[in-house]
């Protein structure tokens, strides 16, 4: 007596809890219209011009081409042998020891620029504690796997003076600063406690 029959109710045939007006966006911005159709459309399939040549410019049809000589040429290496591939070598078959070789010799070599240009005092260890400013070289790291911020600043020394070991970096007094993971940097600063590095001065390539 008195019970009333349930409406079907399905997502295909979903029963909306009000009714529509004209400024409900629920029938402009439903699934369907946003869900692309596996069949292509009836204008695509019915489109006109296929692989036709609207336009050309000069004779395209079937060129011919000749050269003059070149039996008597034979290529000559450019540079020292030493620098070049002479034989079979393996693509994108590095050692993890050679990577890091390279890698080390790559900052040595950007330190000096850096100590050059900037006419700096040689580099300290970024792991020895330190009461005055001393200049450190490394490299810019992240001590996460998200997105380099300004908390997350670490310093890799180099391999010589710091034996590649890590320190976190403080940025606060620095007025301005932009920065990468990988970059070579010399850095002022002081390490007070040897657990992080105060920054006064950036030093960049």
């Amino acid at each position: 007596q008195g019970s009333q029959k349930r409406s079907n109710s399905t997502p295909e045939n979903p029963r909306p809890k009000r009714t529509l007006s004209s400024r409900s966006p629920y029938a402009l911005f439903s699934p369907n219209s946003f869900s692309p159709s596996v069949t292509p459309s009836q204008k695509y399939t019915a489109r006109g011009s296929r692989g036709e040549v609207v336009a050309s410019f000069g004779s395209v049809q079937g060129p011919s081409w000749s050269g003059r000589g070149g039996r008597g040429c034979t290529p000559k290496l450019f540079g020292s042998p030493e620098e070049n591939l002479t034989k079979s070598y393996k693509f994108m078959f590095q050692k993890a020891l050679d990577v890091r070789e390279a890698l080390s010799w790559r900052i040595e070599e950007l330190g000096d620029a850096l100590r050059n240009h900037h006419h700096l005092e040689d580099f300290a260890s970024v792991l020895l504690p330190a009461q005055e400013p001393v200049t450190v070289l490394g490299q810019i790291g992240c001590d996460s796997n998200g997105k380099l911020n300004a908390k997350s600043v670490v310093l890799e020394g180099d391999r010589e003076r710091s034996s590649g070991g890590q320190i976190p970096l403080d940025l606060s007094e620095l007025k301005e600063y932009s920065l990468f993971p990988g970059q070579v940097v010399a850095l002022e600063g002081t390490n007070s406690t040897g657990r992080r590095m105060v920054v006064s001065k950036l030093y960049e390539v």
